[in-house]
């Protein structure tokens, strides 16, 4: 396989691309943690299209079970096309892999080449979804009692797993990943995010937007600080809104509240605390 270098549509900086290259290597998990909106999904879509692998994704919620990605039983339709059979003399319901709803795993471990598995935001289901997944992932392998059948890996997939750090995984999950951590953009990669999103954007815009972003940003005591998604979709109503540069700065270069803020603040706590700083600024003008 190929070695990840980055694509045209993300910017990854040298220690990600190592880390993907690493997990690759020793063949494990790539469990990928930090703030949401730093790109942890994008990042396996990108890998895959990087590496000409095809994508599978689970997107995990509170009441995922683990099973489900292996597969489950219809055990429901299997008993009410037994009782009509004798409409149709009941050949569907003699092969019980027609009840068998495959899940991404599965389909992963038989799949005819090599794919990429998404599993994302892991640590949204149950404290032991992880550890109901150690074996599988590990061996590669799982154990269907309904048809008998040994399911093994066919081609080894990359997989890769993210949270946003909402509870601790459990230790004997995290030693069979290797672990990285997205860190928040400097401000030059910030730009060069910003350049593959909107290549033709007037660079005085971009100055003075990336300096109101940092303003909101490093505000002490915010519940939720702004992520580069939103960097981004707020820049798109900026252009789109045709904001003008003014409107951005204040005369003295202190700060002040932006237009459209309700695209970097997410919540009522957070837009009062900013409103009070910008309040205190003009008092003690």
């Amino acid at each position: 396989m190929k070695k990840f270098q980055g694509t045209a549509n993300y910017v990854a900086t040298q220690d990600l691309m190592l880390a993907v290259n690493a997990a690759i290597t020793l063949k494990r998990p790539l469990l990928v943690k930090g703030e949401p909106g730093t790109g942890k999904t994008m990042l396996a879509e990108e890998v895959a299209s990087a590496l000409n692998m095809p994508l599978l994704q689970w997107h995990i919620k509170s009441t995922t079970k683990a099973q489900q990605g292996l597969y489950e039983y219809d055990a429901v339709s299997r008993l009410r096309d037994s009782q009509l059979a004798g409409v149709d003399g009941g050949e569907r319901v003699k092969n019980i892999h027609n009840y068998i709803v495959k899940g991404v795993l599965w389909q992963a471990f038989t799949a005819d080449q090599p794919v990429a598995l998404l599993i994302d935001e892991i640590d949204k289901a149950d404290i032991e979804f992880p550890n109901d997944l150690l074996r599988e992932l590990d061996r590669m392998e799982f154990y269907c009692y309904e048809t008998r059948e040994l399911v093994r890996a066919v081609n080894r997939p990359l997989v890769i797993i993210t949270s946003n750090n909402e509870k601790e995984l459990p230790d004997a999950f995290l030693r069979r990943c290797f672990f990285h951590y997205i860190k928040f953009p400097e401000a030059e990669t910030l730009k060069q995010i910003v350049a593959v999103h909107y290549p033709n954007l007037k660079q005085e815009l971009l100055a003075v937007a990336m300096k109101t972003f940092f303003d909101v940003r490093n505000l002490p005591g915010l519940k939720k600080k702004p992520s580069t998604s939103e960097l981004l979709d707020w820049l798109k109503l900026l252009v789109a809104e045709e904001i003008p540069l003014e409107a951005l700065q204040s005369a003295d270069a202190k700060v002040s509240v932006p237009p459209l803020v309700g695209a970097l603040l997410k919540n009522e706590q957070d837009v009062t605390l900013f409103e009070k700083l910008v309040f205190m600024n003009q008092r003690n003008r």
